[in-house]
C-alpha cells in the first residue's frame, strides 16, 4: 500500500497515527489497503468494525484465533479465500493502537491537472533539419550576391571591350546572358552546386534508418523514471533475457503483476503541468489489469486477457548482428552506455544513433575487461605483445572484423 499524502485524522481512541503509518507500511501494506480490498479486506476505520481486544488477538495470531472457534475469525477467513494472515506476536498493544489510529486517515482528494498538456516525447522544433535548411538558404543568398557582383563586372568588361561607356540602362544585356558568357563563372558555379548537392544528398541519405530520438506513444504508459529511477528497479529484473540472450526482450505482463497485484494506485510525485497526475498513472495501472484479466475486487484472474501491442523503439536492420548477453554479461557494459539515462526518461526514446560508425568508434575506444574473464586471457596476452600495449581495445581483439556483425 502506498503512502497517503494527506494529514491523518485522530482515531476515536488512543493511538499515534503518524507512528501507525510507519508500522502499517512495514507490516500490513503487503496484503492490505486502506480504502479497498487487497489480499485481505480494506482496513479504513477498522477500529469501528471490531472490538479492540478482538483485534489484538486476531493480529497477533489469526490462525490460533480461528482454531479457537471464534465465529467472526472464521467468517473473515472464509470471506478472504482462506488466505492465511501473517502472525505478528511482537506487536504490542500500543503498536496495534497506533496502526488502528492510522486506519482513520481520510482518503486523499483527487488532483486536477491545471493544464491540458500531455507529456509527449517530442522536443523543440529546432532540430538538425532546420539548421541545415537555414544554412542552405544563407549559402544560396551569399551565392546570389557573388553572382550579381561578377555579372556586373562582366557587363562592364563587355562594354569597355566594345568601346562603350558602361551605364545601367534598359539596353544592357540580360543578366542571364552575361552570366552565360562568363565561362569561368559558369564552371565554378556548376562545380560548387554539384558539390553542395552531393554533400546535402549524402547527409540526407545517411539519416535513412537512423531513428535517434524516436519516442513512440505506447498503449500503456510506462515510466522508466518511476520504475528505474525513483524505485531503483534493476533493468535486468524486467529485461532478464538481456543477460543470456541475443535480445533484451519485452517483459511479460506477469513480471509487472509481481508488484502491481498490490500496487493498484499511484501515490508518488506528480507532474501536473504535463498531465502526469496520480489519476493518470492509476488509470494506466487499470489498463494493465484489463490486459492481464485481473479483478481487483476478487483478487483473482478472470481469464479474459487482451494483447498489448507495444511499439518497438530500437530496431537494428536484419543484416546487423548484435548480442545483448555478450555486451551485458561478458563485457559488463551498463545499459545506460547505449540506452542513455533511462532512469530519467518519462517516455522511453532511442538515445543513441545505433549506426555502424557509432558501434565502430565504441570498439576502437573501449578496452577489454579481463577481470574474472579467463576466456580472453590467453589471446589477450598474445595480442598485447603483437601490438606492444598493456591493454587491448575491442578493435584490436578483432572487433572490427566484418563477420562479427555481418555474417
Amino acid at each position: 500500500m502506498a503512502d497517503a499524502t494527506t494529514e491523518t485524522a485522530p482515531a476515536t481512541g488512543v493511538g499515534d497515527a503518524a507512528a501507525g503509518k510507519t508500522l502499517f507500511n512495514a507490516n500490513c501494506a503487503a496484503c492490505h489497503k486502506l480504502y479497498k480490498k487487497g489480499v485481505g479486506p480494506a482496513l479504513f476505520g477498522v477500529g469501528d468494525k471490531y472490538d479492540k481486544e478482538w483485534l489484538y488477538k486476531w493480529i497477533r495470531n489469526s490462525q490460533d484465533f480461528i482454531k479457537s472457534g471464534d465465529p467472526q475469525a472464521i467468517a473473515i477467513f472464509e470471506e478472504n479465500n482462506q488466505s492465511v494472515m501473517t502472525a505478528f506476536p511482537a506487536l504490542s498493544d500500543t503498536d496495534i493502537d497506533n496502526i488502528i489510529a492510522y486506519t482513520y486517515t481520510p482518503k486523499p482528494e483527487p488532483t486536477v491537472a491545471v493544464t491540458g498538456a500531455t507529456g509527449g516525447g517530442g522536443g523543440n522544433g529546432d532540430g538538425p533539419t532546420n539548421n541545415i535548411i537555414l544554412a542552405a538558404l544563407a549559402l544560396i543568398f551569399l551565392l546570389l550576391v557573388v553572382m550579381l557582383v561578377l555579372v556586373n563586372k562582366t557587363l562592364r568588361r563587355i562594354a569597355e571591350a566594345n568601346g562603350v561607356e558602361y551605364e545601367v540602362s534598359e539596353k544592357r544585356p540580360p543578366i542571364w546572358k552575361a552570366f552565360v558568357q562568363n565561362q569561368f563563372l559558369v564552371f565554378v558555379t556548376s562545380i560548387f552546386l554539384l558539390l553542395a548537392s552531393g554533400y546535402f544528398a549524402y547527409g540526407w541519405m545517411m539519416q535513412i534508418g537512423v531513428d535517434q530520438g524516436y519516442a513512440p506513444v505506447q498503449p500503456i504508459h510506462y515510466s522508466h523514471k518511476i520504475h528505474a529511477g525513483d524505485n531503483q528497479i534493476d533493468c535486468n529484473y524486467c529485461h532478464s533475457s538481456a543477460r543470456k540472450s541475443k535480445h533484451s526482450g519485452i517483459p511479460s505482463l506477469n513480471v509487472c503483476m509481481n508488484c502491481h497485484k498490490m500496487i493498484s494506485e499511484y501515490n508518488g510525485e506528480e507532474d501536473v503541468e504535463n498531465g502526469y497526475t496520480k489519476e493518470f498513472y492509476t488509470n494506466e495501472i487499470k489498463k494493465l489489469y484489463e490486459a492481464v484479466g485481473w479483478d481487483e475486487n476478487t483478487q483473482s484472474y478472470t481469464g479474459e486477457e487482451k494483447p498489448v501491442k507495444w511499439v518497438r523503439i530500437h530496431n537494428l536492420p536484419d543484416f546487423a548482428y548484435f548480442n545483448h548477453s555478450q555486451h551485458v554479461t561478458v563485457a559488463g557494459i551498463e545499459c545506460q552506455t547505449c540506452h542513455g539515462p533511462v532512469e530519467e526518461m518519462e517516455i522511453m526514446s532511442q538515445f543513441s544513433p545505433l549506426t555502424m560508425g557509432w558501434c565502430i568508434n565504441c570498439h576502437r575506444e573501449t578496452n577489454v575487461d579481463l577481470k574474472g574473464n579467463e576466456y580472453y586471457k590467453k589471446i589477450h596476452e598474445e595480442l598485447s605483445k603483437k601490438y606492444g600495449v598493456d591493454q587491448l581495445t575491442i578493435a584490436q581483439m578483432g572487433g572490427l572484423e566484418c563477420g562479427k556483425c555481418h555474417y
